[in-house]
């Protein structure tokens, strides 16, 4: 029997249930995962093993309880592994991975449990239920059916050889990742290689080298996407150039961090996979339960899209050659062709030229914690009409990461918000939310949501700065966490952001537009020294070069969209052998092969489609911006930042979670489906 004291053999009696950070130490995981196991299991058998015929009560009540201790320890577990890694995590979750997997199949491919679920959903018209609980009952019968469950025994006994072989795989797949996003780090040598970066980023960059014991030395970290920050400011185009390079070479340099291997047999064994449940394909599988339902639906939409893209991208990139040509003739420098690391500096350079835009400029206008309390807190508040106050006194998992209280306007609980706003070697990269805690009437729970970015971090006596992309994203995540502290129902299978993946980053983008906002900005964009606000003419020279670069934005996102959905096009009778040749011929046939333009992720460091849960599914950002750019133009129909829109949206969108079909919840809000003409307008395809 494992010890009693372990802190998640028993729910949290801290302030919503925040797990107790202080007290977890690395040899209470494995035996809580053991546990929660075998509790889980039991609980089960207790349901299946009832000789009553199945009713809501007696099945879906019990199915929606069971298995709280494993939830404990894996919302924890899996939040450190990605937020604050060691050697311990990695190799416990790459030891836990087929367990997980395994355990899931145990449930899921349960005949007994199954059956008893399809007897209610045979039923379902006469069950008296609400519509919640109704929704309950169908989507657990429709899950069950596709994970598997009316197979026979010899089909499931090798489905779950595919289920525990994947997730060894992918978990393989982040940690090789992270080694070479670490390992390929770029070490400078000189400050004045740095030129072009502010002194903020040149702090970050030399305390990145002393941890790593390097001193008197700069180390850029790398960033998950292909293109990095730096390369828009960065004046030595040989250091652009190694920027570029490292990023591109991770997974393919070979040794036991390669992934090019495993890209192969992963998509390999979930064609075989699909084949066994029923599909042509991956992609087929994985979009029969999304709001696109077929593989052809996704390739109708980003095929109408990647020629307006290309070819917006080919004009910008005449206008950037240009610009180097300019270059030329007046500093005499060597001739050269546009290429990849050169293309984010030129674009600023013809914005500046253009619209007299540098959005490096913007930069002293946007210091971290104004950013967080001035401009996205106080969008949240003058929408929603919650407020936030720090909470020290609660300990988190890294001394990094702050805790915030959340009321709602009359003072009631809404939950915890947790910020962990810095990079370091043993987070992964990107941003992202991470539920700790999700709200459930039915269990009692209270909400806790966590965001991760990745800040580079100066030195203690430095500000932080934040980019203007960096700004974006906090709002971004930020619109994660409102959709988890929002969401409010009654079964845990629903909370928070538990929603189709093509819907779940609407309400992310949606945030986006408060940053902005004029309310919004004049707010929060001050400068760092003297107060002064941001002034009008750049926010409305930024505004007026919108549409400005959209044609290289979308080209490289719609390229690792549909490389994702080509690699999950295979079938099982496919033979891939080489990853750079299928990959290139992917990017061919859809046009977005431009040297210049890569694509947002190569195969090999493509972590949302290998190891992210975002496999098929990388459409899905582009999906739900079209609902995205829908709702802007409501609000600004509507008129912008009120109480009464913030209520209108949170109600009957935010607040359902993943209670009710989502695109009957957007018909809901917005009185009719979304239509796609805004989002056309602002990434200037509509042409």
């Amino acid at each position: 029997m494992a010890d009693s004291s372990n802190p998640f053999f028993a729910q949290s009696t801290l302030p919503y249930q925040l797990p107790p950070f202080a007290e977890i130490r690395d040899e209470h995981y494995r035996p809580a995962f053991e546990r929660g196991f075998e509790e889980h299991l039991a609980e089960i058998g207790a349901i299946t093993a009832a000789t009553d015929d199945p009713t809501f009560e007696n099945t879906m009540i019990p199915l929606e309880k069971s298995g709280q201790t494993l939830q404990r320890v894996a919302e924890v577990f899996f939040n450190k592994s990605s937020a604050d890694s060691t050697d311990f995590t990695n190799d416990l979750e790459e030891a836990m991975a087929p367990l997980l997997a395994a355990h899931e199949d145990a449930i899921k491919l349960d005949s007994a449990l199954y059956m008893r679920i399809k007897a209610l959903h045979d039923q379902l018209a006469t069950l008296g239920l609400d519509p919640e609980s109704e929704y309950l009952v169908e989507r657990y019968f429709t899950e069950f059916t596709l994970a598997g469950a009316g197979l026979g025994e010899a089909e499931k006994d090798k489905l779950k050889a595919y289920n525990q072989t994947l997730s060894t795989l992918t978990t393989r797949f982040e940690k090789n990742l992270l080694a070479e996003t670490n390992d390929l780090a770029v070490v400078i040598d000189d400050a004045s290689e740095l030129d072009g970066l502010d002194a903020g980023e040149i702090s970050a960059a030399a305390e990145a080298a002393k941890e790593r014991g390097l001193d008197d030395k700069y180390v850029i970290s790398l960033v998950l996407p292909t293109g990095h920050p730096y390369l828009a400011s960065l004046t030595n185009r040989s250091v652009r150039e190694r920027v570029m390079t490292a990023e591109r070479s991770r997974g393919i340099r070979g040794g036991e961090d390669d992934n090019r291997e495993l890209v192969l047999e992963i998509t390999r064994l979930r064609a075989e996979r699909a084949r066994l449940l029923g599909f042509d394909t991956h992609a087929a599988y994985v979009t029969a339960d999304e709001t696109a339902k077929t593989p052809d639906a996704v390739a109708s939409m980003l095929g109408a899209l990647a020629p307006a893209a290309a070819r917006n991208a080919a004009l910008e990139q005449a206008d950037l050659q240009a610009q180097v040509t300019r270059l030329e003739a007046v500093d005499g420098v060597g001739a050269f062709d546009l290429a990849s690391w050169d293309w984010a500096y030129f674009t600023e350079k013809v914005r500046q030229a253009k619209y007299a835009v540098d959005t490096a400029e913007m930069r002293p206008y946007f210091e971290a914690e104004r950013v967080l309390r001035d401009g996205v807190f106080f969008a949240a508040t003058k929408l929603y009409g919650i407020t936030f106050a720090e909470r020290p006194d609660l300990v988190a998992y890294h001394p990094d990461a702050r805790v915030f209280e959340v009321s709602n306007e009359d003072g009631s609980a809404l939950g915890l918000y947790i910020l962990d706003l810095y990079t370091r070697d043993s987070k992964r990269g990107g941003a992202w939310m991470n539920p700790l805690i999700s709200q459930s009437t039915l269990l009692g729970n209270p909400t806790v949501v966590v965001n991760n970015l990745n800040v580079p971090k100066p030195a203690a006596s430095a500000p932080t700065l934040l980019t203007y992309d960096e700004t974006n994203t906090l709002f971004h995540e930020f619109g994660h966490a409102l959709h988890g502290l929002f969401a409010h129902v009654t079964y845990p299978k629903f909370a928070g952001t538990n929603v189709f993946r093509d819907f779940v980053e609407f309400p992310s983008q949606v945030n986006e537009m408060w940053m902005l906002w004029p309310e919004i900005l004049t707010n929060y964009a001050v400068h760092h020294e003297t107060g002064e606000p941001m002034p009008h003419e750049l926010v409305e020279s930024l505004q007026a070069s919108s549409a400005f670069n959209e044609g290289f934005k979308t080209s490289e996102y719609l390229a690792a969209a549909l490389l994702d959905q080509a690699w999950h096009g295979i079938t099982a009778d496919d033979h891939v052998t080489d990853v750079a040749t299928f990959e290139a011929a992917a990017l061919a046939e859809a046009g977005l092969d431009n040297p210049a333009v890569p694509t947002r992720y190569s195969s090999t460091y493509f972590a949302h489609t290998f190891s992210g849960g975002y496999d098929a599914g990388y459409y899905s950002y582009i999906w739900s911006e079209v609902l995205d750019a829908d709702t802007v133009e409501w609000f600004k129909e509507n008129g912008g930042l009120t109480r009464a829109n913030g209520d209108r949206f949170r109600g009957r969108l935010l607040g359902v979670g993943g209670s009710r079909d989502p695109l009957e919840a957007y018909r809901d809000f917005r009185g009719r489906p979304a239509v796609i003409g805004p989002l056309l307008k602002r990434r200037g395809l509509d042409a």
